[in-house]
């Protein structure tokens, strides 16, 4: 086999019955063994910027006190060529028909992760994946998932998804870095307008990836790659 790649996902407004209409999905991915170097490169800036190591990374702390910290790591997220990141977003769950494609909430939930992980993933290589834990039923969902990914890719004896695992995400650096990632692409899509820094900061992706984040990008984008759910 190939190499190994970790994969670290998240997930923003994925409940049915949540009061936000959009759903987001995502992950970044680097290579295994560049773990230690981008988790050392992300200390190095919160040094910079006199942040306590263990301050956790969230799109919901983001501050106008705080912004010239974050507006770095994204910087520094599109500066490093060894990270990359993907998600789909699901503009507005009300228009769900559920029962027309005779699916539950729940059953749509993992076909929207198997959309956002399969274009990450080739026969080729190998992927460990790690999913922050959300509720109590992260266990089920974790396995499921992995039964899902593994099952489309042919994949029966899990030589290419080696490893399916939930995390905290305030022990994860990276995974830190994907909620404030798919916290921006969600705040856009919710057009917010509450928060200065918020808003510099959609905006400073905006530039650094050269798209609008309102439409997909092209399917091989292997920096910022987005995916516009529709539907059918």
């Amino acid at each position: 086999m190939g190499q190994i790649y970790n994969i670290y996902c998240d997930e923003s407004c994925h409940l049915e019955n949540s009061k936000d209409n959009s759903m987001v999905l995502g992950g970044i991915w680097c290579l295994a063994d560049k773990y230690h170097d981008i988790s050392k490169r992300i200390l190095e800036i919160k040094s910079k910027y006199k942040i306590a190591p263990d301050f956790e990374i969230k799109w919901t702390k983001v501050s106008p006190a705080k912004k010239n910290f974050y507006l770095e790591l994204i910087d520094y997220f599109f500066d490093d060529d060894d990270i990359h990141f993907r998600c789909v977003v699901v503009p507005d769950k009300s228009k769900l028909d559920h029962e027309k494609f005779d699916q539950t909430h729940d059953q749509f939930y993992y076909k929207l992760y198997f959309d956002m992980l399969k274009n990450i993933l080739t026969p080729n290589e190998q992927y460990r994946i790690y999913i922050d834990i959300k509720d109590t039923r992260g266990a089920m969902k974790v396995k499921k998932l992995q039964e899902v990914l593994c099952n489309n890719m042919y994949d029966f004896d899990r030589k290419i998804v080696q490893r399916f695992q939930q995390v905290r995400s305030h022990e994860v650096t990276i995974m830190q870095v994907t909620d404030l990632l798919i916290g921006a692409v969600s705040y856009l899509f919710r057009a917010l307008q509450t928060n200065s820094a918020k808003k510099e900061l959609v905006e400073r992706i905006k530039e650094r990836s050269g798209y609008s984040l309102y439409k997909s990008t092209l399917l091989k984008e292997e920096k910022f790659n987005l995916l516009v759910w529709e539907p059918s």
